[in-house]
């Protein structure tokens, strides 16, 4: 949005919806996202962020912008941490994609801890006990959304009732296969289809439904520079489900040893992964008995998420060393799932041998 004409569409339409007034000043591009274009302003002394989709094909765009702005404006009256939603552009008529404007939160997210440029990451990094109140809020933040009725916040329609679980193997499954197709083994990714498989045979039941956020890591949230808490951003692929993905997508991309995320927060503070179990339990006041299954999925699915941009960089639609990179990202989710698989068979086997309750960490 540096280019003059952009500027100006943008003030036009600001003025429209009635936001403000005056000319926007400090324009600055963000950081932050892999597709999206992120440029914060100031305009009448109020300071917001426009969030422009990238160029797609068909109605992708659309779809996704309105699905956003109808959670971020059902979340309003909520205690869910979130930037508060100032307007949508559905047409690509104002700036050439979809678009978005909300207020401006001014953070950082721990994701970028590993860049040695940044300073507020770096003075993150020299406060373990900051580092892990704040990991602390973060699950608390998602527990927050697990906790919210969708009914209650007209957010029942995004969703298509019950059987989402059992749907979800299915889905990815489907994803998976249409990339295949796109570009043949190229994109094949190793145990995807044994996971699969797995994830069909173990299905557990329904819970009670609720938001789910459907992309939670410490990249879609940022830390308040002021210390007064943390935002949950990027709410494109939100829908009605059980909010357990969004804690077992947390724990799968929690920078651990080991974890294919481990290099995202080096040298961190932040709280193991039972502290994020138990500040997202208390938080929703949810059962977590389900969350080995969901972690199997969340694996799976993040690992077909990513292989999209792989395949999209084998048709020339994106960098090949981002879909290169993402690919090898892609596979390490895909073991780690098929690991997680392995000692949950163990488990249930242990278990069905012993006459007395166990419990295995995952």
């Amino acid at each position: 949005m540096s280019a003059d004409p952009d500027v100006f569409a943008l003030r036009a339409w600001l003025d429209a919806q009635g936001v403000e007034g005056g000319a926007l000043t400090d324009v600055r591009t963000l950081r932050g996202g892999t597709q999206n274009q992120i440029v914060a302003f100031v305009r009448g002394g109020r300071a917001l962020v426009v969030r422009r989709q990238p160029v797609r094909e068909g109605s992708a765009g659309v779809d996704s912008a309105r699905r956003e702005a109808k959670v971020l404006r059902a979340l309003a009256g909520t205690d869910v941490p979130h930037p508060r939603l100032v307007g949508v552009c559905l047409t690509a008529d104002v700036l050439g994609t979809p678009f978005q404007v909300s207020e401006l939160v001014e953070g950082t997210s721990l994701w970028e801890a590993a860049d040695p440029s940044d300073r507020e990451t770096r003075a993150l990094r020299a406060e373990p006990s900051r580092m892990h109140e704040i990991g602390a809020q973060i699950a608390t933040g998602f527990g927050v959304l697990a906790r919210q009725d969708p009914r209650a916040l007209g957010l029942d329609d995004l969703g298509r009732g019950s059987g989402w679980v059992a749907r979800q193997p299915e889905r990815w499954d489907r994803v998976l296969r249409t990339q295949r197709a796109q570009v043949g083994l190229a994109a094949r990714l190793e145990g995807a289809d044994e996971i699969h498989d797995w994830l069909v045979d173990h299905v557990p039941a329904d819970d009670q439904p609720g938001v789910v956020h459907g992309d939670a890591h410490l990249g879609n949230v940022l830390v308040h520079r002021d210390g007064s808490g943390v935002s949950i951003i990027d709410w494109e692929l939100a829908t009605v489900g059980d909010p357990l993905l969004d804690l077992a997508e947390l724990l799968v991309t929690w920078p651990t040893p080991g974890s294919p995320y481990a290099w995202r927060v080096r040298d961190h503070g932040l709280p193991d992964e039972a502290v994020v179990i138990d500040q997202w339990r208390a938080a929703s006041g949810r059962s977590v008995d389900r969350l080995p299954w969901f972690r199997v999925l969340a694996g799976y699915r993040l690992a077909v998420l990513l292989e999209g941009t792989h395949v999209r960089a084998l048709q020339g639609k994106a960098p090949q060393e981002i879909g290169a990179d993402l690919h090898r990202r892609a596979q390490e989710l895909m073991r780690n799932a098929l690991y997680t698989s392995a000692l949950i068979n163990i488990s249930n086997e242990f278990a069905a041998d012993t006459p007395r309750t166990t419990h295995v960490e995952l």
